[in-house]
């Protein structure tokens, strides 16, 4: 038998995905494909219906679209609103939870109670720590994640019971363990890989989800309230952002096939993990760093356009020709995200001392957007998006780069937990969207004939 090849065998496939994998792109058009699932004015096409959230960017006028300064609204509440009611509390983020999973914002006696659920079903079951985390130890802290949601499967005495007390349980148990199985991976990282003492804290109880997040990672398990209070607002805004976007979607999808809780979280997960949507403020951070080695006075704003406008020239950075953090599917004018996140930024920049470095973003955020505008030849407005400041409010809280994506899905577990409930208790059908075959119908060839 002949000695297989396998270098030879992915080479050759590579060569036939290049040559003859790739389809037509006038063909999308010419049968009203929707690519993306996006309309060619790149809005996304309805493929469903909630009532957990809306996005807001435009108004109508006499059937025109108007842009309009973003708004999110969460059961129906503007986030902006919310964020201003949470100002005195470090609990923003369990309120918000709430009112994602209960419709209505809790009073306080309501809250103080949900508060205490979370409290007791924090900590992980006995050993899953030392035995699931500990022993295959990872440096990608989505996949620990991940791999500790599929693995909570079987710790479940009724993992597939779709009943939505069930998974109202499954679902608080989840937004409560994700902090802790997020900093235990990355403790187990820092030791395994980094060669550092493993230093592992209890989730300790009157403490919100920001404070045990900062008490998880640090040695010292210190922070100051500002720190916990930014923390916090970022779970906040991060919590939700309507049932189209990628992952809240995969949430959708998994649940209308009937399938279990974990395997729901788990693909939604691998969704945010992608680079554009969850891994997005990596991507923003590695930029700056990019900008920092290449600017040397950040006050010099034609030394800031040249480095940008060679990103847009694709000719710096990692050469794609995008300045990260800038621009938005839907918001244009403004999102709303962004612009709390800002305020925030702000402040933290001023108890850190890193006022200069946040001038420099906010240089950055005005040059970049006119470029862009000049770059696309048009007058829509391209604004700052919330990646654009989640990764320097991580670094001023000296979160591990490690851990960035990560927060977003401690926060996003709550959105994907709403949604979740939404699509079993409205029961729709199995979703199921359709691909139009454009290759060729080919006759049988019997091996002893055929040629490559």
């Amino acid at each position: 038998m002949a000695e297989i090849n396998f270098d030879e065998i992915l080479d050759e496939y590579v060569r036939f995905c290049n040559e003859s994998g790739k389809i037509d792109l006038n063909l999308y058009e010419e049968y009203s494909v929707k690519r993306g699932l996006r309309d060619s004015d790149g809005r996304g096409v309805l493929t469903g219906l909630t009532e957990v959230s809306d996005v807001v960017a435009f108004r109508l006028e006499e059937g025109r679209r108007i842009p309009i300064q973003g708004e999110l609204y969460f059961q129906g509440y503007e986030v902006k609103k919310l964020v201003e009611g949470f100002r005195n509390s470090l609990y923003g983020f369990e309120e918000a939870t709430y009112l994602l999973l209960f419709g209505e914002l809790p009073t306080k006696l309501q809250l103080e109670s949900f508060v205490g659920v979370l409290e007791d079903l924090r900590q992980l079951p006995e050993s899953f720590n030392r035995d699931v985390i500990m022993k295959a130890p990872s440096n990608d802290m989505m996949n620990v994640l991940q791999k500790c949601v599929l693995t909570l499967y079987s710790y479940d005495a009724n993992p597939n019971d779709l009943s939505i007390k069930n998974v109202l349980m499954q679902c608080l148990k989840l937004i409560a363990q994700f902090p802790v199985m997020a900093a235990y991976g990355y403790q187990a990282y820092r030791h395994y890989y980094m060669d550092k003492s493993l230093v592992i804290h209890r989730p300790k109880k009157g403490l919100s989800t920001a404070e045990n997040i900062l008490r998880l990672l640090r040695t010292d398990g210190k922070y100051t309230e500002l720190e916990a209070k930014v923390l916090d607002v970022c779970l906040v805004i991060h919590a939700e952002h309507g049932g189209g976007n990628n992952s809240t979607f995969t949430t959708h999808v998994l649940s209308s096939t009937g399938t279990d809780t974990y395997s729901a979280v788990a693909a939604s997960l691998g969704s945010l993990k992608g680079p554009r949507h969850g891994g997005a403020n990596l991507k923003v951070q590695q930029m700056f760093d990019d900008l920092k080695s290449h600017v040397k006075d950040w006050e010099n704003e034609d030394e800031i356009t040249e480095y940008l406008q060679g990103l847009l020239d694709k000719k710096g950075f990692d050469k794609s020709g995008l300045i990260y953090g800038m621009g938005h599917a839907v918001y244009s004018e403004s999102d709303p995200r962004a612009v709390i996140l800002k305020k925030y930024a702000k402040k933290l920049s001023e108890e850190k001392g890193l006022e200069e470095e946040f001038a420099l973003y906010e240089r950055v955020e005005n040059i970049a957007a006119k470029l862009i505008a000049q770059h696309k030849k048009t007058v829509k407005t391209v604004s700052a998006n919330v990646d654009f400041f989640s990764g320097f409010v991580y670094t001023m809280l000296k979160l591990p780069i490690e851990i960035f994506t990560p927060i977003f899905a401690i926060a996003r577990i709550s959105g994907w937990s709403a949604h979740r409930i939404e699509e079993l208790v409205n029961k729709g059908k199995i979703i199921r969207p359709a691909y139009k075959f454009v290759g060729l119908h080919k006759d049988y060839v019997p091996i002893e004939k055929r040629k490559w």
